[in-house]
């Protein structure tokens, strides 16, 4: 699959709101279960995502910072909530609510679990703004890794002048923008 090749339309793929998409991964990451509705949306079959990186489906605007701490949550052995702009195959997007969690068998973790709902309005438009100056921050630097790094300490330093802990920020969110 040529990822690198595909440009984002503008145009959003539409779901459901008792709708869940749902993914397991490995260790590394790699596609090992993928639900209808994530197949939809991704416009992908099930054959195409089996074994892939999930990153398969990275939104070019969706800064590399917000999964920089997603990983970091997940392989501690906890959970995460997060909004997460993604990219369909054909360049048409979709936001989630995403939360991850590490799967956890005799006290070892052996993969990990999403599970994903479709975002309010007023939700999407409060993360865009945070998730503008990040991405413009991750920008301004030339190396992908030290773009990464400040806009990690940039969403520190907005999380610190807050009062709030990554947690409190996204509750915040969630319970101030429901439609």
């Amino acid at each position: 699959m040529a990822r690198n090749t595909v440009i984002p339309t503008g145009i959003a793929n539409e779901f459901g709101a008792s709708e869940i998409i749902v993914t397991k991964t490995d260790l590394q990451g790699k596609i090992t279960y993928a639900n209808d509705v994530f197949c939809r949306l991704s416009e992908l079959s099930t054959q195409d995502v089996l074994g892939q990186p999930h990153n398969l489906i990275r939104h070019p605007d969706m800064p590399r910072s917000i999964f920089k701490l997603l990983w970091e949550r997940i392989q501690a052995g906890k959970e995460i909530f997060a909004f997460v702009l993604n990219m369909a195959m054909s360049g048409n997007h979709y936001w989630v609510l995403a939360h991850v969690t590490p799967t956890i068998v005799d006290g070892q973790i052996v993969g990990y679990h999403s599970n994903r709902r479709r975002p309010t309005e007023g939700e999407i438009s409060a993360i865009q703004n945070v998730y503008t100056q990040l991405l413009a921050e991750e920008k301004r630097h030339s190396s992908p890794r030290d773009g990464m790094d400040a806009a990690t300490k940039l969403l520190e330093e907005m999380l610190a002048d807050a009062g709030q802990s990554y947690d409190e920020f996204f509750w915040a969110i969630r319970n101030s923008s429901r439609v």
